[in-house]
């Protein structure tokens, strides 16, 4: 075994380094975006019983779920996007396994958020963000620390408005720079997708999709517990199920933290 992962191992168990789960619960009250009636919806989480140690199975339990796969805490594969469609190893299931794994640039905007639930992170807040912890490198995970996930109930996460959902995102500048000049694995939000609430109304529509995707990078939704990681350092590992064709997937969003 190499000296790194017995380091690893070693720091796991000793405590240097800790687990942190970024993923929110999964059920039936996971907010589901919506979209204008026009548009065919993602369903919510149903969670249905066959079996639970009873006639049906005795001495076993097992459920049938059914869900839209970018539900929950979630992963976004360029084919998701009609700008990705195209692109070599663009779903679930061809995916180089390597590139769900990368290092965290954790950029906390929360006081912005705080007071501006528009706020769309600049490509001059992401330089000043540089200026103090260094270049994001290429193959990092971007994750924009916004606080959204402390926000309980449905309404209050969606934040619907009489003109539409209200949430931060990502400038198209920004999009364009993470995408290209920095080459990153992918970026992921607190909110309930990668893009602002307001970016239906954008040029283009939903910035974020379009350019992050046509560039064959991810998107990791409705994460949580990102106060949880320093500026740089943890790793994060962001593996979706290996569904066929797979456009995204819920998934189990871990960081390797130290401690």
């Amino acid at each position: 075994m190499s000296s790194t992962l017995n380091t690893l191992i070693r720091e796991l168990a000793e405590g240097g380094l800790r687990v942190v789960d970024l993923t929110q619960p999964l059920g039936p009250d996971t907010p589901v975006i919506g979209l204008p009636p026009m548009f065919a919806s993602s369903p919510g989480v149903t969670i249905e019983q066959i079996s639970r140690y009873d006639d049906a199975g005795p001495a076993w339990y097992w459920n049938t779920i059914r869900m839209g796969e970018h539900t929950g805490t979630h992963f976004d594969a360029p084919i998701h996007w009609v700008t990705g469609k195209d692109l070599p190893e663009n779903a679930c299931d061809t995916i180089p396994p390597g590139r769900f794994v990368g290092p965290a640039c954790v950029i906390d905007v929360s006081e912005e958020v705080a007071a501006d639930p528009d706020f769309l992170l600049t490509v001059e807040r992401l330089e000043a963000w540089e200026a103090e912890h260094g270049r994001v490198p290429a193959g990092a995970w971007v994750l924009l620390r916004t606080d959204w996930s402390r926000r309980t109930g449905t309404d209050a996460f969606l934040n619907v408005w009489d003109d539409g959902p209200h949430s931060p995102g990502f400038d198209k500048a920004t999009s364009e720079a993470l995408a290209h000049d920095r080459d990153v694995t992918g970026v992921g939000v607190e909110t309930v997708g990668t893009d602002a609430g307001q970016a239906g109304g954008f040029d283009p529509p939903f910035p974020n999709h379009t350019i992050m995707h046509g560039a064959g990078k991810f998107g990791l939704a409705s994460l949580c517990n990102l106060d949880q990681l320093p500026p740089t350092g943890a790793l994060v590992i962001a593996a979706p199920l290996k569904i066929v064709e797979g456009s995204g997937s819920p998934l189990r969003v871990l960081a390797l933290s130290p401690s």
